[in-house]
């Protein structure tokens, strides 16, 4: 089969599509999905440098973390799913490539409003946007929420959950085109982010002094201190990603007297039953709206499986706006 292959880990992404060995034995539990789209993440670039290895079990030189397909076969202990169903889920690794296996638990129905290409940008940011947001941070009605990287796939992702939720929504962003889009698709307030990066006083303002309940943060280090000074009273701070590094200096008096939360977060390394739990929710809690059109993928640009170092490039440009997509 072919697939997106790291032929060597270095700055410069010596990646290509290249013919390797089907997946191995079926086994029971598993499915194998024909993959027809395929989302691409930041972890996959980092992955492709050398600095982010998969877990045991998948191939270091083939990256991929989601993806949206036809069930080829099921192995002899699946009973919810049957060849020829369009479905799409996540994966620790190999999800670039025209076949992968993977268990049965982890893996949804698409609707049948959307295309491989779209259902392609979904599983790996909305399950890791609900899974911060709901079931780690308890978001409710009426919370008011900030995004960090509100232009990003989780925070498209994020922003999109939070409105549904009947939640206040504020993103920040570097770039201010990408806040007058987010905006465009509900965003309630936007703030550019210059360097050093100042915006809790905008914060506290637009929430009438109350501060953030949440804040889903894909930065770090670079955005910590303000992070603690935008919380509410017992606000909840989540670290999703560590862009601007991973090392910050605060001051911890802020989290007692706020009585905050700092919670870390991944999905990638989670156990077969952690991941399944949390599509489980993502099915229950988003399918529904993205059936509706409540909630609609965030697409920005398809490239062929040919293509994929220009995929990669352009994901590593910062130019994009939601998720790009490689094409099987």
């Amino acid at each position: 089969m072919k697939a997106v292959f790291i032929k060597s880990f270095r700055p410069d992404l010596d990646v290509s599509v290249s013919e390797v060995a089907e997946p191995a034995h079926l086994q029971d539990e598993q499915v194998l999905v024909r993959v027809k789209s395929a989302g691409l993440n930041r972890a996959d670039l980092i992955q492709a440098r050398g600095h982010y290895p998969p877990p045991p079990g998948y191939s270091p030189n083939i990256p991929g973390l989601e993806f949206a397909g036809e069930i080829a076969a099921v192995g002899e202990a699946v009973e919810d799913w049957k060849i020829g169903e369009r479905v799409f889920g996540i994966t620790a690794g190999e999800a670039q490539a025209e076949f992968l296996l993977t268990d049965g638990s982890l893996i949804a129905r698409i609707p049948d409003n959307l295309s491989f290409n779209e259902a392609a940008t979904i599983p790996e940011a909305f399950i890791t946007a609900h899974d911060a947001l709901v079931t780690q941070c308890g978001m409710a009605a009426g919370d008011e929420v900030l995004i960090h990287a509100v232009g990003s796939g989780v925070g498209l992702a994020g922003m999109q959950i939070a409105k549904a939720n009947g939640c206040f929504v504020i993103g920040t962003s570097r770039t201010p085109e990408k806040i007058e889009q987010c905006k465009n698709l509900g965003l309630d307030v936007g703030l550019t982010v210059g360097d050093p990066p100042f915006f809790s006083e905008e914060v506290l303002s637009a929430s009438a002094g109350k501060g953030a309940d949440i804040i889903l943060d894909l930065v770090g280090a670079a955005y910590f201190q303000e992070n603690i000074q935008s919380l509410a009273l017992r606000g909840r701070l989540i670290l999703v990603g560590l862009t601007s590094g991973a090392q910050a200096d605060f001051d911890l008096s802020k989290v007692l007297q706020k009585r905050a939360q700092i919670i870390g977060t991944v999905l990638r390394a989670r156990s077969k039953k952690e991941k399944a739990a949390a599509t489980s929710s993502f099915v229950r809690d988003i399918i529904p709206h993205l059936i509706s059109g409540a909630i609609r993928p965030n697409l920005d640009h398809v490239f062929a499986a040919g293509e994929v170092v220009n995929a990669y490039k352009y994901l590593g440009s910062n130019k994009t706006f939601g998720k790009v997509v490689l094409e099987f």
